[in-house]
């Protein structure tokens, strides 16, 4: 799956990852139910790096179709909630 980190650039992730990075979505996605700010910070770095880990960059001029759009590391909690499908980030696979 193409991934874009908006304002970094597209990483090609194997589904095999998913699983974990739900995981962080999940907890991402309480942290903001709960108005937690300063642990919804905490956990988006924690699935962008582990995003940043995992995949292969693909090269600045790759024109591929991202599947999925995470947002920014310094997004507000506002523009995340944007983002959001009832799933989280990250749709159920």
């Amino acid at each position: 799956m193409i991934v874009r980190i908006m304002g970094e650039g597209q990483v090609r992730l194997a589904d095999s990852h998913f699983p974990e990075l739900d995981e962080l979505d999940d907890e991402l996605l309480a942290e903001m139910e709960a108005g937690d700010g300063a642990g919804f910070r905490r956990t988006l770095h924690a699935l962008l790096d582990r995003v940043r880990e995992l995949g292969t960059p693909l090269p600045d001029d790759s024109l591929e179709p991202s599947e999925l759009i995470l947002p920014a590391p310094d997004a507000t909690l506002e523009e995340v909630r944007s983002l959001l499908s009832d799933d989280g980030l990250i749709p159920g696979r």
